[in-house]
């Protein structure tokens, strides 16, 4: 074993005195490379090709003078030659350092650079003889030096955890982590090429706000010291986009920020990213379609399939997927038929007579504990792309109401491998049943709930000018993310997600 790769192994070994001893050496050739009169730390570094480009294309580089730089991920002496691997923005390609062409003087330098440092270099194209792609080297430059020797590779619980603090040293030596975060941004990139080709605005909105309103959840609040007023980061951007839809624009939508002060889990980060679009003259089966087509699509584009494998189940995401209203798949799946429960008493008991497990106490609706049983029992159960249909009135503040029974909204969630991915309404355009939602939700609110609305008579007053009937939707970027590169914590297809400072851990 070389003894670079001696000490990158010890580095995950020893203990934090030891690791600052190998940063010593480190720092001690630091300044023996100084006082050779060398920069360690270089500037401006023309490249002609990047590794991948040579790897995938030997036959047009053979024998060819290239320039490239990149990591020293590993290095093998052998006297007068030697062997070493260096990794750039597209792959790792081996280099190949003689003695004699290089001269003693950068061949004795190159002797004392460690793994991790950062060299460019300059050479013919070849295959060794064990058929590797290799770049002889006529000339290096050293472009920056490592402080810190890098793992191996990373293992076990609490080195997951570093790599969630210290992203950048996780891109280094976990390629696959890279791949990740490329696809993230082809699905972002394809999301908003089928919105654009679906005549959709993209547009911004407030990511600070007078009211925390769209969603109910718990805001982040801050202050704004020249107006002296309390700000909330956005829980979600549904309400200013709405009024979008009064102002005259038929189809908008953003990807954005969204925060909730809220708990983190492998499915919830405070921060994350949704898609949020709406389309006027629609409604929520326009909405289903939508969502159905751009998810099969999106698959398709960037993952080359929509067939797609999740922590080692096959899930189906070609068009066609399932659709349910609600009060069938609880009965499907607990028995209870909730359009025999005709009120709230009745609904609680019927719950605890089941003996689901659920917590329940005497503020619960009909509408809250039909809620609660389909978290319980029906969510986990949905594998396969399902939207759920028709939720109850109490729980959807924002959503038209059901003609035909109104306890019910016109709304919908989509649900894959048991998660909601997607959340959609015929939009309530009603001022004066959305101030009595309102209302209700503020009632809410002074008896505890600080997940509840908050009246925002601004967007009533918007409501009151008229606004289209209209179809709207939410999709996680995340989740979706996940789902597509089978990962199976949301931390890992963020690239800093929020962790807990170390030393308060």
């Amino acid at each position: 074993m070389s003894e670079q790769k001696k000490d990158m192994c010890e580095a995950l070994e020893k203990p934090e005195e030891d690791l600052n001893e190998l940063m010593q050496v480190r720092r001690e050739k630091l300044a023996e490379i100084r006082a050779k009169g060398i920069e360690p730390y270089g500037g401006r570094f023309i490249r002609t090709h990047q590794a991948g480009e040579i790897l995938d294309h030997f036959a047009e580089f053979e024998d060819q003078s290239v320039v490239l730089a990149g990591r020293i991920m590993s290095r093998r002496g052998m006297g007068k030659a030697t062997f070493a691997h260096i990794q750039d923005g597209s792959r790792k390609i081996q280099v190949y350092l003689r003695l004699n062409d290089i001269g003693p003087e950068a061949y004795e330098l190159f002797g004392k650079l460690d793994i991790g440092d950062i060299i460019g270099v300059s050479g013919k194209v070849f295959k060794t003889r064990m058929g590797e792609i290799t770049i002889a080297v006529a000339q290096f430059t050293l472009l920056s030096k490592s402080l810190r020797p890098l793992p191996e590779k990373w293992h076990g619980l609490k080195d997951v955890d570093l790599r969630y603090r210290q992203r950048y040293v996780d891109l280094i030596v976990n390629p696959d982590v890279k791949e990740v975060f490329e696809a993230r941004s082809k699905i972002i990139r394809a999301i908003r090429v089928f919105m654009d080709r679906k005549g959709f605005l993209e547009v911004e909105t407030p990511m600070m706000q007078t009211i925390a309103g769209g969603a109910e959840a718990r805001p982040f609040i801050t202050h704004h010291n020249a107006l002296d007023i309390n700000l909330y980061l956005r829980i979600a951007p549904e309400l200013y986009l709405k009024r979008l839809l009064v102002g005259g624009f038929e189809k908008v939508y953003e990807i954005n920020r969204n925060f909730r002060n809220e708990g983190i889990s492998t499915k919830h980060n405070p921060e994350f990213t949704m898609l949020e679009l709406y389309q006027a003259y629609a409604d929520y089966h326009v909405m289903m379609d939508l969502a159905e087509e751009l998810v099969s699509t999106v698959a398709a584009e960037v993952m080359g399939t929509t067939k797609v494998e999740y922590e080692g189940t096959a899930i189906d995401l070609s068009p066609g997927w399932t659709r349910m209203p609600m009060l069938e798949a609880v009965k499907l799946h607990s028995g209870l038929d909730f359009h025999m429960i005709k009120d709230d008493a009745e609904a609680r008991s019927a719950a605890k007579q089941a003996r689901l497990g659920i917590e329940l106490d005497g503020t619960d609706t009909w509408g809250s504990v039909l809620n609660k049983v389909f978290d319980e029992v029906v969510e986990p159960k949905l594998i396969q792309p399902t939207f759920i249909m028709d939720y109850p009135v109490e729980i959807s503040p924002l959503a038209k109401r059901k003609a035909e029974n109104p306890d019910l909204t016109d709304r919908f969630e989509l649900f894959i491998y048991g998660r909601e991915m997607a959340n959609a309404f015929s939009e309530l355009n009603d001022p004066i049943d959305q101030k009595g939602r309102f209302l209700k939700q503020v009632e809410k609110r002074k008896a505890g709930d600080d997940e509840a609305h908050m009246m925002d008579e601004d967007y009533i007053n918007a409501l009151e000018y008229g606004m289209p009937p209209a179809g709207g939707m939410g999709i996680g970027i995340d989740r979706l993310v996940m789902l597509l590169t089978n990962s199976s914590s949301i931390r890992d297809v963020l690239l800093f997600p929020l962790m807990k400072p170390r030393e308060q851990a």
